[in-house]
C-alpha cells in the first residue's frame, strides 16, 4: 500500500510539473521572442483568418500562408529595414563621416557660454550612441539568429492558425481558472495586444512622419533618419517624438536661426504633441486604455530582454501580467465567498 494519499501524490506530481516547466522555460528562453511574436501576430490576424476560412470558405493552409506573407511584408521587413538603417546611420555618426561635428561644436559653444556645459552635445551623442547600440542587438547580432527566430515564429504561427479551434480549446481546457474568467482574460489580452501593438504602431508612424516633415521644412539634416528615431521613441508616452524638436531647436538657435528654432519647437510641442494626445484618446476609446506607467515600465523591462522589440513586447508582457493578477484576485474572492457560504451555520 502506498504511503501517500491521493492529495499528497497529486501535490508531488504538481511539484514535478512546476520544476520541469521551469527547466523547459529556461531551455526555450532563447526562443521567447519567437513565441511572443507568434502570439502577437495570431492575435492581430485571428479575425481575418476566421473571416476568410469560416465565412468565405477559403483553404486553411492557403489563408495561413497569405497571412504569414502579409505580416512579413507589412510588419517584419519594414521593421528590420528601418532598424538596419538606424544602425547604419549610428555607425556613420560614430565614424563622423557626415557633417554632424559642426552642429555639435555649435551646441557645445552655445551651452558652454550660456549654461557652463561646454561638452553637453558631445556627451549626449555618446550616450545616445550607447543607448541605440543596446536597443538594436538583434540587428547587430548574427543573421543566423534572426533567421532562426523568424522561422520558429512562423512555424508556430502556421499551426496556431491552421489548428485554431484545437489550439483555443486546449487553452481553455488547461487554463488555471474557470471558463468564464478564461474568456474574459482572452478578451482583455486581445484588447491589450491591439492597444500596445496596433494602436501604438499607428501613433508611431504618424509621429515619425510629422517629425520628419518638420525637420525637412526647417532644413535640418537627415529628416528621414530622425523621423524613424521619433517613431521608435513614440512608444514612450511621456517622452515621444515631440521631444526631439527640443535639441533640434537648440541647433537652430546655435546656428543663428532663433525664429526657426522657436517655430520648430512650437511645431513639435504644440502640433505633434496634440496630435499624439488626440490619437491616443481615440485609440484608448476604441481599443483599450494602456496606462502610461505600463508603457514606460514595460519598455525598461523589454528593451534589455528583446532589444528594439522590447518597445512592444515589454509593455505587452507587463499588461499580460497585470491581467493575470486581476484574474487571480477574482478567483480568490470567489473562492472566499464559497468557503464562507459552505462554513456558514
Amino acid at each position: 500500500m502506498s504511503i501517500f494519499n491521493y492529495k499528497q501524490r497529486n501535490n508531488i506530481v504538481l511539484g514535478a510539473i512546476v520544476i520541469l516547466g521551469c527547466f523547459l522555460l529556461y531551455a526555450l528562453s532563447g526562443l521567447f521572442s519567437s513565441i511572443l511574436g507568434a502570439i502577437v501576430l495570431f492575435t492581430l490576424f485571428r479575425p481575418v483568418y476566421l473571416h476568410l476560412v469560416e465565412k468565405k470558405q477559403w483553404n486553411k493552409s492557403l489563408v495561413a500562408v497569405l497571412i504569414m506573407f502579409t505580416s512579413l511584408v507589412v510588419i517584419v521587413i519594414p521593421l528590420m529595414s528601418l532598424s538596419i538603417m538606424v544602425v547604419s546611420k549610428i555607425g556613420s555618426i560614430n565614424l563622423k563621416s557626415f557633417d554632424l561635428q559642426s552642429w555639435i561644436s555649435k551646441i557645445d559653444d552655445y551651452a558652454g557660454y550660456n549654461f557652463n556645459q561646454p561638452h553637453f552635445a558631445e556627451n549626449t551623442m555618446q550616450k545616445l550612441g550607447t543607448f541605440a547600440t543596446d536597443l538594436f542587438p538583434s540587428i547587430l547580432g548574427s543573421a543566423a539568429n534572426i533567421l532562426i527566430t523568424l522561422l520558429v515564429m512562423y512555424f508556430l504561427l502556421y499551426f496556431m492558425l491552421v489548428q485554431i479551434r484545437q489550439f483555443e480549446s486546449a487553452l481553455l481546457k488547461y487554463a488555471p481558472f474557470r471558463e468564464q474568467h478564461a474568456l474574459k482574460f482572452a478578451v482583455a489580452l486581445r484588447n491589450a495586444t491591439y492597444s500596445n501593438v496596433l494602436g501604438q504602431g499607428i501613433i508611431a508612424v504618424v509621429q515619425g512622419f510629422l517629425l520628419a516633415n518638420g525637420f525637412l521644412i526647417f532644413n535640418l539634416p537627415d529628416p528621414v533618419f530622425w523621423g524613424v528615431i521619433g517613431a521608435f521613441i513614440s512608444f514612450l508616452p511621456v517622452v515621444g517624438a515631440p521631444t526631439l524638436t527640443i535639441p533640434a531647436s537648440i541647433i537652430l538657435f546655435a546656428g543663428g536661426h532663433p525664429v526657426k528654432g522657436i517655430l520648430l519647437l512650437a511645431y513639435g510641442l504644440l502640433f505633434i504633441g496634440n496630435v499624439d494626445n488626440f490619437l491616443r484618446a481615440i485609440i484608448n476609446k476604441r481599443l483599450a486604455n494602456t496606462h502610461p506607467l505600463i508603457s514606460i515600465i514595460g519598455v525598461f523591462i523589454g528593451v534589455p530582454l528583446f532589444g528594439i522589440l522590447g518597445l512592444v513586447f515589454g509593455p505587452l508582457l507587463l499588461s499580460y501580467f497585470l491581467l493575470l493578477l486581476e484574474i487571480y484576485e477574482t478567483n480568490r474572492m470567489a473562492a472566499d465567498r464559497l468557503e464562507r457560504i459552505r462554513t456558514a451555520p
